[in-house]
């Protein structure tokens, strides 16, 4: 891993910030230096795990110099509708932001709400925990189903048993299983082989391979204005009788993008945290890239891949690049980044079926509009909103539940194109940055 230091690590960095200037990045060179000397002196491969005494939140020391407090009080009221709770002598947890949330220091314009938690269940078999897990999701998925500020749009438990074809779409044996609320509450899927006979996935029999556990909601954020996506994604170990520690879906997340939300948690974290594998880091960074390429080549959003290149670039040495990106992330244009998340919202209001408010889709649309005005300067402010304003425009003769018109479809089309082209531009102008971005193209 490289180490930025002295005459180098100054070069390398004036380098980058004429490229940002070039497209109107400002970069503030004496605070980069600082942030560059904070990671030169802390590695991240190493067990640097600190708490911030006043908040009570502990992390990475990589993680925590990106974390702010200031929202502190907001996530950990959202965290309350996301978490699953203890069980005495059978389940302890222990919550954490990760994500934008986890890095809101930098984070100007932050997407979705992720969390992350882990989960640890004491059983006196592998089977036993994975019947206490399938319980605990389903429980939980089922006592927030609805409420006046949150809706369940999605679960992921369990693997498919064998090649399944659901609503039309082929599900591979093995791949993760997405549970709608209705397929929850009835436990089981309808669907069919690819020959075309009938198939039932029941939640009680993929229990036993739980796999990737996740669920999703969509938030109506009162203080904000605005509908919100926040996920809680699971990392569930069984502890055996004579303390052994096994994750249920074959591998113990590391902690390198986690900001742990309670002091409370730290027995249940450094419990866990000595059976992480040595090979962590290299592990989450191919991880991280795997999901870039997707980004850059197939489902395209440099906005997401931007994110995830901050991570890889900051975890394997590569810091002037990681600065630059911290910066591109803090500067108000990038408050296109939340068009993001108005587009996602969209899609999960107009499932069908879905009784989300259209006031807020529409008053979040509002919202990102007198943001762009007030951050974008000239033709480029014209251009993206005038593309927002037909995205509302057409939002407005739409219904909730119902699949979007072709004009919607059309405006939705646009916006995600400029924002696209917008970062982009700005990965590309610094040449190393695009040439990683070739090496994964290619």
């Amino acid at each position: 891993m490289s180490e930025p230091s002295g005459k180098n690590a100054g070069a390398d960095l004036r380098r980058i910030i004429e490229s940002a200037h070039r497209l109107g990045v400002e970069i503030d060179e004496e605070e980069a230096l600082q942030w560059l000397a904070a990671m030169a002196a802390s590695h991240p491969g190493d067990d640097n795990v600190v708490m911030d005494v006043r908040s009570g939140v502990f992390g990475h020391r990589v993680t925590m110099l990106d974390f702010s407090s200031q929202d502190l009080a907001h996530f950990r009221q959202l965290g309350q509708l996301v978490e699953f709770q203890d069980r005495p002598g059978v389940v302890e947890t222990a919550l954490a932001l990760s994500g934008s949330a986890a890095q809101s220091k930098i984070q100007t314009y932050p997407g979705d709400a992720d969390y992350f938690e882990r989960v640890n269940i004491r059983a006196d078999s592998r089977e036993q925990a994975c019947r206490i897990l399938a319980d605990l999701m389903r429980e939980k998925a089922q006592s927030t189903l609805r409420g006046d500020t949150f809706q369940l749009i999605e679960v992921k438990f369990g693997n498919y048993p064998q090649d399944t074809v659901v609503a039309e779409r082929l599900n591979r044996v093995g791949s993760p299983v997405s549970w709608t609320p209705e397929q929850i509450l009835a436990g089981r899927i309808e669907g069919e082989s690819p020959d075309g006979d009938p198939l039932v996935v029941k939640w009680d029999q993929v229990a036993l391979d739980p796999g990737w556990c996740k669920l999703d909601w969509v938030v109506a954020d009162a203080n904000r204005g605005q509908l919100a996506n926040a996920s809680n994604m699971l990392d569930v170990t069984w502890e055996a009788p004579d303390g052994t520690i096994t994750p249920l879906d074959g591998y113990l997340d590391p902690y390198f993008q986690e900001v742990y939300l309670e002091a409370e948690s730290i027995p249940l974290f450094s419990k866990l945290a000595q059976h992480v594998s040595s090979d962590a880091l290299g592990h989450y960074v191919e991880q991280l890239e795997r999901e870039v390429t997707k980004y850059v080549t197939r489902d395209i959003n440099y906005g997401k891949a931007a994110k995830r290149m901050y991570n890889i670039f900051r975890l394997t040495g590569r810091y002037e690049e990681a600065a630059y990106l911290r910066e591109l992330f803090d500067e108000p244009t990038t408050v296109l980044y939340q068009v993001w998340s108005l587009i996602r919202t969209i899609d999960d209001a107009f499932r069908p079926g879905e009784t989300l408010s259209m006031e807020h889709v529409l008053a979040q649309a509002d919202r990102l509009i007198l943001a762009v005005v007030d951050a974008l300067e000239g033709a480029k402010e014209v251009e993206i909103v005038r593309m927002l304003l037909r995205l509302r425009d057409s939002l407005t003769r739409q219904k909730g539940g119902q699949e979007l018109s072709a004009d919607c479809e059309a405006a939705r089309a646009e916006v995600i194109n400029l924002v696209n082209n917008f970062f982009h531009d700005r990965l590309l102008a610094v040449p190393t940055i695009g040439a990683y971005i070739d090496s994964l193209q290619s």
